[in-house]
């Protein structure tokens, strides 16, 4: 097999078989060829012995937790047409896939050379147009993969409602359960506990991201490990259909507070569960776009969120336990219709469970071709990660290698950096305090319902242009061309309560600057960091990974909860916006040094960009690419594209060059698209000229 090909020679190196000999493909030197040109020229190229390497019998490497070439490898490459029969037949002998080897062996090749599925020896029409389609039509994926990902992303709609439930209560709750936040009562006299109370409020608020941080989230390690991610999502369904219930009957402050942390526990556990099953069910082309669905549903619940406060309040006494318990009812199909999607198939193989996870590829693809090609090739790139997997540990020792093992290190770092700056970049101090924030700003009860309205609509619907950019512009594009805009506005925002509340202007301009940060906070900051945090981890630390990302993006946004409403108090709403104007900007320097860019590559070469060490990742930040920025973007000068820092060896999806190489063989195995083998260009390719 594969694995025993590669094997580790020294601990935390894999190495290439001594036979391998199939020369790296550098694909940034590959010109654009027609069809059949590219099929002649590979299959010459493919026969190509790598004659330097068997006579001196050097063993070509790679080191998982230091790339120093930064090549981005397909580990198939570099066998020979024979060697990878071979271990495709070792392979279906030891999974009990013998009646279908021939399927197997298609797959394997298209996954060695996509350019020349085409000729690959049996394929079918059918499945020809289907792998051709992964390009051209990228989209036109099964539906139970859609409902998969929708169904399990309506799970952060109850975050998105809670916080936007609690936002309402705000107005109502501290006075019903003998906590006034007021300085003042409505006789004039003064409240001497109204700074404690503030705090109190503050606590409550926070409760479900303390739990979550401190339990939920590492909960989320041993669900999945014993029960599965689904077992894992329908366990912190449970915990969010019937917390919510507990919150709209509590009596006093501290059962409310009891019960907004066992909705924490839910929270945590579905935080650090759905993105990873997500991420791990879509294809690579779109699985940012896929797994944003996350974000786009926690959008839409905030928005749900501020629609229950309009519609229930004129309730009287009872409306902020109605804005409390209406978070019960996005729970509800997650609790349900889990257990009708299919599990993740790299837990499954995870736990060598090879034929169940081939049952979950075949659900989650359009052709069985496709679900063997996309099993094969997760088991010879999880080979490569052989060195950590094989590591013998339990759940203490992962979570010690987050931050001892180099490639896992840096993996650890960039989340702790999207999550962070998640919280830097003040959504929340919004999200959760909308209408206190307008109330300050001179609006009534309604007024600031409705302005809360306001900004969950905006917030959702500046979602959806995510889809269609994180995985063209890029995660790490996103983050850095939105976090300038919401560190502006939100500036702006604050220096509006500078202006006299008489001035009619005064409310008009404070929720105009709220709603532009929104707009440019929720198609960058928004979706990005569980999109990332749930790809960038090996499959061995996947789960503690997205456990730690999560625990830091909650634990921060309980610090901001709990501290917000004293810091308003103390520093008015303009010092507040402000100082979380000044935080963007620091988070904009820690993304530029710290995170690499994760578009359109696979899970498991993304142990590539993670090799790099981030020393050389930052030398080539500052050094390559902010002084090309500012002489193309600041001085005006043509000085050409911006130098890469890692190169394609070997046919990897991803490079510019190789997938326009791909798409040409798609667009040939399909007689062209328009009547002369020409694609029309997309609007994103019209925007960028194809370069992305």
């Amino acid at each position: 097999m594969l694995c025993s090909q590669i094997k580790p020679r020294t601990p935390g190196r894999v190495a290439f078989c001594r036979h391998a000999s199939i020369a790296p493909l550098k694909l940034s030197q590959a010109p654009a060829m027609a069809s059949q040109e590219i099929e002649d020229q590979s299959k010459a190229f493919a026969e190509q012995p790598n004659v330097g390497n068997e006579e001196k019998g050097v063993h070509e490497t790679f080191n998982i937790n230091n790339n120093a070439s930064s090549k981005i490898q397909n580990p198939l490459a570099h066998l020979t047409h024979e060697e990878l029969l071979a271990d495709v037949e070792a392979f279906a002998q030891e999974n009990g896939f013998q009646e279908m080897s021939p399927l197997l062996i298609k797959g394997a090749l298209i996954a060695k050379d996509p350019p020349r599925f085409a000729s690959v020896p049996d394929i079918t029409e059918e499945e020809k147009v289907a792998i051709s389609n992964e390009v051209l039509h990228k989209w036109r994926q099964p539906k139970l993969l859609y409902f998969t990902i929708v169904l399990c992303s309506i799970g952060a709609a109850v975050q998105g409602w809670d916080q936007t439930g609690s936002n309402g209560a705000n107005l109502s709750f501290p006075d019903a359960l003998g906590i006034p936040i007021r300085k003042t009562f409505e006789d004039g006299r003064v409240n001497p506990d109204a700074k404690k109370n503030q705090w109190l409020q503050g606590l409550i608020n926070a409760g479900p991201y303390i739990a979550s941080a401190f339990l939920g989230c590492w909960m989320s390690d041993p669900l999945n490990n014993y029960f599965g991610r689904r077992g894992c999502i329908f366990v912190s369904a449970v915990f969010c259909a019937l917390s919510p219930i507990g919150s709209a009957v509590a009596q006093t402050w501290e059962q409310l507070f009891v019960t907004r942390l066992l909705l924490g526990i839910g929270m945590g556990c579905k935080g650090a569960t759905i993105p990873i099953f997500s991420a791990e069910n879509s294809p690579a082309a779109i699985r940012g776009a896929l797994v944003m669905s996350w974000q786009m549903w926690t959008a839409f619940g905030i928005f749900l969120g501020t629609c229950a406060n309009l519609a229930v309040k004129d309730t009287g006494k009872i409306s902020w336990r109605l804005q409390f318990g209406s978070a019960l009812l996005p729970a509800l199909p997650l609790l349900f219709g889990v257990y009708f999607c299919p599990e993740s198939p790299r837990w499954y193989i995870k736990k060598g469970r090879y034929a169940k996870a081939y049952q979950s590829l075949k659900k989650l693809r359009n052709t069985e071709l496709q679900a063997a090609r996309d099993l094969y090739y997760i088991h010879a790139q999880l080979c490569a990660e052989a060195s950590l997997v094989q590591m013998k540990s339990n759940y203490v020792t992962r979570f010690i290698q987050l931050f001892t093992i180099p490639r896992v290190r840096r993996a650890t770092l960039a989340s702790f950096t999207v999550m962070l700056a998640q919280q830097m970049c003040g959504i929340n101090i919004i999200a959760f305090y909308s209408s206190t924030v307008f109330e300050q700003a001179g609006a009534n009860v309604t007024n600031s319902l409705l302005a809360s309205w306001g900004f969950g609509l905006v917030n959702f619907v500046f979602a959806w242009p995510a889809i269609w950019t994180i995985d063209t512009f890029g995660r790490r594009s996103l983050l850095l061309f939105t976090f300038p805009q919401m560190c502006w506005t939100l500036l702006a925002a604050g220096l509006c309560y500078l202006i006299p509340e008489s001035n009619k202007a005064h409310l008009g301009l404070v929720a105009l600057f709220v709603y532009l940060f929104a707009a440019f906070y929720s198609p960058g900051e928004g979706p990005v960091p569980f999109t990332y945090s749930a790809e960038v981890f090996p499959l061995s630390h996947r789960e503690v990974g997205m456990s730690w990302a999560v625990a830091t993006c909650l634990f921060w946004a309980a610090v901001l909860s709990i501290t917000f409403p004293s810091m308003l108090d103390a520093m008015t709403p303009a010092g507040a916006f402000g100082f979380y104007a000044g935080l963007n900007l620091v988070a904009l320097v820690m993304i530029f040094l710290f995170v690499p860019e994760t578009k359109q590559r696979t899970l498991e070469e993304l142990d590539y960009i993670f090799a790099i060490p981030t020393r050389r990742f930052i030398k080539y930040q500052t050094g390559t690419v902010l002084p090309w920025w500012i002489r193309t973007y600041i001085l005006r000068r043509k000085v050409g594209p911006c130098p890469a820092l890692w190169s394609f060896e070997g046919h990897v999806d991803g490079d510019a060059e190789f997938r326009e190489t791909v798409r040409r063989a798609s667009l040939a195995a399909q007689g062209g698209e328009d009547g002369h083998g020409k694609r029309k260009k997309s609007l994103v390719e019209k925007v960028t000229g194809g370069k992305l």
